[in-house]
């Protein structure tokens, strides 16, 4: 499981094409306040959801496999039963990497995205950790564990 810094400041800056599994259009939903946020720090975002037909001006796909362009993480907000044939999925495709997200952890699909040669990360927000590590999170006096002098470009 990838869960150094430097890995999970790797996988956010290449993974810039986010498949999100799972994805509600219900405002209040933690799935739709994670796309949102890595949305307007300039990710594209792709639901993937058979129930719906749009989220957040982005068509929804009903399977990872139906669509037509290259996917470079697959983010589930999705029970952890389900997750063992969406890691498969995200392997078919060539995505890059696999994030579960808080709660969802299934180490047969991590284990199957990691023999795959995908990074994998397991039980972490993709918008928490992209505030810790590029957002202004140590702003309003969180620890971090990142310690610079420097502001990140």
């Amino acid at each position: 499981m990838a869960d150094d810094i430097p890995t999970l400041r790797r996988i956010l800056e290449n993974c810039r094409t986010l498949a999100v599994v799972g994805l509600s259009a219900e405002w209040h939903r933690p799935s739709y306040f994670a796309a949102k946020y890595m949305q307007a720090h300039g990710y594209r975002i792709v639901p993937v959801n058979p129930r719906y037909v749009e989220i957040l001006g982005e068509r929804c796909y009903a399977r990872l496999e139906d669509i037509p362009f290259a996917v470079d993480m697959v983010d589930v907000f999705r029970k952890p039963a389900d997750v063992l044939p969406i890691a498969q999925s995200a392997v078919a495709i060539g995505a890059k990497c696999l994030w579960q997200q808080l709660g969802v952890m299934n180490l047969e699909a991590d284990a199957v995205a990691r023999a795959a040669g995908l990074d994998s990360v397991m039980d972490r927000c993709v918008k928490i950790e992209h505030a810790r590590l590029f957002g202004g999170l140590n702003w309003v006096g969180v620890n971090t564990r990142v310690i610079s002098a420097r502001r990140l470009a």
